[in-house]
């Protein structure tokens, strides 16, 4: 899907919205996919504010999203307007330390 530029700004908007945001499938009280609940989980650990868009809920997006992005799958998390990567990354970021770092809060000994 090409990425028109109404589409293109609303995404860019829903991205500025929040200083973290996940891209996923579903709710954050309800996540549709497990790698977006895996995400979820991590973050909710982490951060108790974070926005979410459920791509399930317009095509638009999601396609959209993954055009803006240049990452072919779903979830996908935004820190401070920047995109940091889908469920994978997220994880081997969380087991280093270096997604607690990211988002600013206290690092403990890695497990």
């Amino acid at each position: 899907m090409s990425l028109n530029e109404p589409l293109r700004q609303q995404i860019a908007d829903l991205v500025a919205q929040n200083r973290i945001v996940l891209f996923m499938k579903g709710t954050r009280q309800m996540p549709q996919c497990g790698f977006s609940a895996q995400v979820v989980k991590i973050l909710n650990e982490l951060q108790p504010s974070y926005g979410t868009v459920d791509v399930l809920s317009s095509p638009e997006i999601r396609d959209g999203i993954k055009a803006f992005s240049e990452w072919p799958t779903i979830p996908q998390l935004y820190i401070d307007g920047q995109f940091v990567g889908g469920c994978d990354i997220v994880r081997e970021m969380h087991a280093s330390g270096e997604l607690q770092k990211l988002i600013g809060v206290q690092v403990s000994e890695p497990r």
